[in-house]
């Protein structure tokens, strides 16, 4: 009878402990398992490697309140597992946008083998541990999750320790993105906020504003410089 009651207070607590991952549904693992939905942090006990998978595939899993976004997981696109990479120092306050100057993609099959492309570039070329960006803008407004919230990425020299960047599929130098993608960003940087991975103040840039390089082209870098949060001093 001992041996009973210690074993239900030990599942009790067990329980109790990764309550804020069961209680939405996710279970909690080591992440280098494969989750068919998003990673969240903070949610598990154990060490910074347990984490809980949300699952649900390419809806707003793992996502919390970004109910109005619709988030491409990972396996969903068809990733390559990372070489290896850091966990950011959450929340960040500098958020980042990019444009990747490729061709655009406007539908899943188009835009699942545009992001592939991508990491395979980032991998195979530049030498990097996985694709760079945090996530991936599509013209329908569908984001591709590429390090996601709680990674150090490869996306902004100087400042990948630091912020999170925002990759629209395309090249927006003569026009900007459609509004169905230049609102998805804005509601995933609200949603960042919620979930506790972007701090309420953030500060806005383009990449341009930090590194020498025409990103994210004129017609998104005059876009952007009318959003909230846009700041003009160097960080």
């Amino acid at each position: 009878m001992k041996s009973i009651l210690v074993l239900i207070v030990c599942w009790n607590l067990v329980q109790g402990d990764d309550s804020g991952c069961l209680s939405q549904g996710g279970t909690c693992q080591e992440d280098v398992l494969q989750c068919s939905g998003h990673y969240v942090s903070g949610l598990c006990t154990g060490s910074a490697t347990r984490r809980c998978c949300l699952h649900g595939g390419t809806g707003s899993s793992g996502t919390g309140s970004c109910h109005n976004v619709q988030i491409v997981s990972r396996s969903a696109w068809g990733a390559t597992a990372p070489k290896s990479v850091s966990n950011l120092h959450l929340p960040v306050n500098l958020v980042f946008i990019h444009h990747t100057e490729t061709p655009a993609c406007h539908d899943p099959a188009s835009c699942k083998s545009r992001v592939q492309n991508i990491q395979h570039y980032h991998i195979s070329t530049n030498g990097w541990a996985d694709i760079g960006y945090s996530f991936l803008v599509a013209e329908d407004g569908a984001i591709y999750e590429g390090r996601g919230w709680d990674r150090v990425g490869a996306h902004t020299e100087g400042y990948n320790q630091r912020g999170i960047a925002f990759s629209f599929i395309g090249s927006y130098s003569g026009s900007k993105p459609p509004a169905a993608a230049l609102t998805a960003v804005k509601n995933m940087i609200q949603c960042g906020i919620s979930l506790g991975k972007v701090a309420s103040g953030y500060h806005l840039y383009g990449h341009r504003d930090v590194n020498p390089t025409s990103c994210p082209g004129d017609a998104l870098y005059h876009e952007i410089q009318t959003w909230p949060h846009y700041s003009h001093t160097k960080p």
